[in-house]
């Protein structure tokens, strides 16, 4: 009893000690059921730079093809400081006005995420994102994109509506690749719509990735695929279409596996590291058109946001959809969408059951885009029962051309 009683006063003692010293430790939080690596950083606002990543290997001693389990505790690469209660330069001994106030910002937005009970003015707890003092001065240089800065951007124009005649039977786009640039045009059905085309993430930010998989997926390369499939379906009636990520050396690809890579670009801009200056950027791109477009007279114009899912490998996920609340039209584009792929797998798949929903949510592209948008979730990138729908490219084909039907209702 005595000594079980020494062990407990031994261990408060230490852990008083731990938490008290000067020197700045990182902070552990305990892995949720569907984990991974990339979105347990992404939850924490820290996949923005690649150096975070690096160091969550590094601190938990993991490869690259190992899996979080559920429960476990993990270091992240967030530095844990006792606020000095003067200011945060001084508690982190780094003069940086700038940095002060990302410092600021990340500690506010994870209390307003509920992923710490309280300020850091209130328990004198100050955390530290690693990348503001390990890593290089990408972010540092990074500013608020506003709205402005796209005037020029859209300079270079989409195509026109397309109207049918005699002489024009084949449209050409080399954004398609090789195999798809000639674009035969079957009617002028979508003359005078407007749809831009935006693919989840993309340069910096992969997205959700399958580490586990027999080579590794990428949120942004199969959302992209289908983008521009979807994309080239609408031009073939005669639709205005942009596409606002843009990746000029991939076009539509029909293997398997997509290789991961960096270089895509918003219209013709490189992709800020930081999630809300992305966000922020392709907004901007499609306000202005938007704004362009409606000054033409143009009144139909909408936004599809086309994105993969990240969940627990056993959870088997059908396509889903999000609209923003406020928005009739919205709401609107997201139960055609989910009706035509009911439709599809009661035609298809008669015996499976289709189970994708439909919900509103403010996400920030939803509610700050002025033309009606929808959100759309193709699978879960880590379940092997999804893989089929995103992998084969008759399934990715399928997926744009079921798409198509449900924003315009044109049979596929």
């Amino acid at each position: 009893m005595l000594r079980k009683s020494l062990c407990i006063i031994f261990n408060v003692v230490f852990t008083l000690c731990l938490y008290s010293v000067d020197k700045p430790y990182f902070h552990r939080v305990k892995a949720q059921k569907g984990d991974g690596v990339y979105s347990l950083l992404r939850k924490y606002e820290l996949l923005d730079h690649p150096c975070n990543i690096q160091k969550f290997y590094e601190l938990n001693q993991l490869k690259k093809e190992d899996r979080l389990f559920e429960g476990k505790l993990y270091y992240i690469p967030v530095y844990i400081y006792e606020y000095n209660g003067k200011s945060i330069r001084s508690t982190i001994n780094k003069p940086d006005w700038d940095s002060a106030l990302r410092i600021k910002s990340f500690n506010d937005d994870i209390k307003t995420k509920g992923l710490r009970q309280t300020s850091y003015l209130v328990s004198k707890i100050l955390w530290v994102p690693f990348h503001e003092l390990s890593c290089d001065n990408m972010l540092k240089t990074e500013k608020p994109i506003k709205e402005s800065d796209f005037k020029k951007a859209i300079a270079k124009k989409e195509p026109e509506p397309v109207k049918i005649s005699d002489k024009i039977k084949i449209l050409h786009m080399p954004l398609f690749g090789d195999d798809y640039k000639n674009i035969p045009i079957l009617d002028n059905s979508l003359n005078g719509k407007v749809y831009y085309i935006v693919s989840g993430h993309g340069g910096p930010d992969p997205g959700a990735v399958c580490t586990e998989c027999e080579e590794d997926l990428c949120e942004d390369e199969y959302a992209y695929d289908v983008a521009l499939r979807l994309a080239r379906n609408l031009l073939q009636h005669g639709a205005i279409v942009h596409m606002i990520i843009k990746d000029k050396n991939d076009g539509i690809r029909d293997g398997e596996y997509l290789k991961c890579d960096k270089d895509e670009l918003c219209l013709d801009a490189r992709i800020p590291i930081r999630q809300k200056i992305r966000l922020q950027q392709r907004t901007h791109a499609i306000n202005n058109l938007y704004k362009m477009y409606k000054k033409r007279g143009v009144k139909e114009q909408y936004a599809v946001m086309v994105h993969v899912d990240s969940r627990n490998k056993n959870k088997r996920q059908d396509v889903f959809f999000y609209y923003y609340k406020g928005s009739k039209r919205s709401k609107k584009m997201a139960q055609n969408l989910q009706d035509t792929f009911k439709a599809k797998y009661d035609k298809y798949q008669k015996n499976r059951g289709y189970k994708g929903y439909i919900k509103d949510r403010g996400l920030y592209m939803l509610a700050n885009t002025l033309p009606s948008a929808v959100y759309i979730e193709l699978a879960n990138i880590k379940n092997k029962d999804d893989h089929k729908r995103i992998l084969q490219k008759e399934n990715r084909q399928a997926l744009a051309n079921w798409m198509l039907e449900g924003l315009t209702d044109i049979k596929s």
